[in-house]
């Protein structure tokens, strides 16, 4: 069984019970700082291999949109050179100007602790269906699971969400994933997705949809509490001092000869703009390299997000 993510060596645990109330209120501030926006993805994705595309000279007067969507496009080629194909899936939106940008974004890439998002949307849709709210143990555990990615709290609700049989599955389906497979074995960490649906399920947190309000609240406000140490990724490009609602993931692979499978998804704010942004690859050779790759393509992505 491969291991799945889980605190880093040397972390603590800072608290797991926390009031709803707290987690609401800091969910709330997100909330504004990230107000809601329609941002289903539907636009092709760009091309990689092959025939890259070259930087572009850019005037004075700034580049244009296609200017731009072409140098994240040539970097996203040079900085997957060499790596098998399927290594890399990414998507983002610009929740303010509703520039979008997608790389191979419908590629299928192994989640490793990503999917404890997916988990936790589909544990607030059953508590929604039930008429009650996430509270006691359920909140303990899913506060565990988001804030130190905790992979028993993890196991505890995917099976309390029936990750072992269709129940995770229609769920997700539900929240608009419909291209996300959860594992059948059981194997949480071994889930596949897309950048596309990821960028659904963060959607789920800004849009009224499957989540209520307090939900998407509660989510965010867990999402914007994770580890100082797990909090790499797609928080490289945020502005300075503004919150990032992010979860990661990253998962050595027995089938994959123990390469790397590393990801981050989330909301942050750029150059004053709220953006979502999902980044997936898998192939890579260390933990580190895995983590270096995401942050550089989240970079790259900022390029066509940050365009104006």
């Amino acid at each position: 069984m491969p291991r799945q993510c889980t605190r880093k060596p040397g972390t603590r645990s800072r608290g797991l019970r926390t009031g709803v109330a707290a987690l609401l209120s800091v969910g709330a501030a997100l909330s504004l700082a990230l107000s809601p926006s329609a941002v289903r993805v539907t636009t092709p994705s760009m091309p990689h291999g092959g025939d890259a595309l070259r930087p572009v000279a850019v005037g004075s007067s700034g580049p244009t949109a296609d200017e731009c969507a072409a140098l994240s496009a040539a970097t996203m080629n040079r900085l997957i050179a060499g790596m098998p194909p399927g290594s890399v899936s990414v998507a983002g939106l610009n929740l303010d100007t509703g520039t979008r940008v997608r790389y191979d974004a419908d590629t299928q890439v192994v989640t490793a602790s990503v999917i404890k998002l997916d988990i936790l949307e589909a544990l607030l849709l059953a508590h929604r269906d039930d008429g009650t709210v996430l509270a006691g143990s359920e909140l303990d555990q899913a506060t565990a699971m988001i804030v130190n990615s905790d992979n028993d709290a993890a196991t505890a609700l995917w099976n309390a969400v029936g990750g072992d049989g269709s129940g995770l599955q229609e769920a997700t389906e539900r929240l608009g994933a419909d291209a996300t497979t959860t594992d059948p074995n059981g194997y949480w960490g071994l889930s596949t997705s897309d950048a596309d649906d990821q960028l659904t399920l963060l959607s789920d947190l800004v849009d009224a949809g499957p989540l209520t309000p307090s939900d998407r609240r509660l989510a965010l406000g867990l999402m914007t509490r994770v580890e100082p140490d797990q909090a790499w990724g797609i928080s490289a490009i945020a502005d300075p001092a503004t919150p990032t609602a992010l979860k990661d993931g990253w998962l050595d692979i027995d089938d994959d000869d123990g390469r790397w499978a590393t990801g981050s998804v989330g909301m942050l704010t750029l150059h004053g703009h709220r953006v979502l942004l999902a980044v997936l690859t898998q192939h890579n050779p260390s933990e580190q390299d895995g983590i270096a790759l995401v942050e550089a393509l989240a970079r790259a992505a900022g390029t066509t997000l940050d365009c104006s």
